[in-house]
């Protein structure tokens, strides 16, 4: 029974994305469709959100690429079918949103937060280190009243 989980889970993880176009979706000119294809893979699905329209088998996603395939068959240019999606349904459908000040927050914080860390790591280190370099040999009064407190405590 284990080898046939195991070839299970190694063929489930194994298996590729399913893209969710449908055949009736597909345009007849292999050209638009590529550029289509391509497009869609840059949008998001609104109702999934980790996952682009292309992957997505959501109907709001299915409308999204039936849109676009219409405003490329209508000769819109890609940034312009874009700009069209975008229009329509604001940029948070754009996977890889774009760098400006509204978006500095969801670009920059990954860095922000690596960099304090790191900061906090070197000063702890830094700290352990003083301390260590501090700590100075005890003298022999010190030396002979440990020894005194050993025994007391081994007894």
């Amino acid at each position: 029974m284990r080898p046939l989980l195991a070839a299970l889970a190694l063929a489930a993880s194994l298996a590729l994305p399913a893209m969710a176009v449908e055949p009736n979706e597909r345009l007849a000119d292999p050209v638009l469709e590529a550029r289509a294809r391509t497009l869609s893979k840059g949008l998001r699905c609104m109702v999934c959100q980790n996952e682009s329209i292309d992957e997505s088998g959501a109907d709001l996603a299915r409308d999204v690429r039936l849109k676009l395939r219409e405003r490329l068959t209508a000769g819109d240019s890609d940034a312009a079918a874009m700009q069209f999606i975008v229009a329509r349904y604001g940029k948070f459908v754009l996977l890889n949103p774009p760098v400006e000040p509204a978006t500095y927050v969801l670009w920059f914080s990954p860095v922000v937060i690596l960099g304090l860390a790191g900061t906090g790591i070197a000063l702890t280190i830094r700290r352990q280190r003083r301390a260590a370099a501090a700590a100075a040999p005890l003298d022999p009064a010190e030396q002979t009243r440990l020894a005194a407190l050993m025994q007391e405590s081994d007894s």
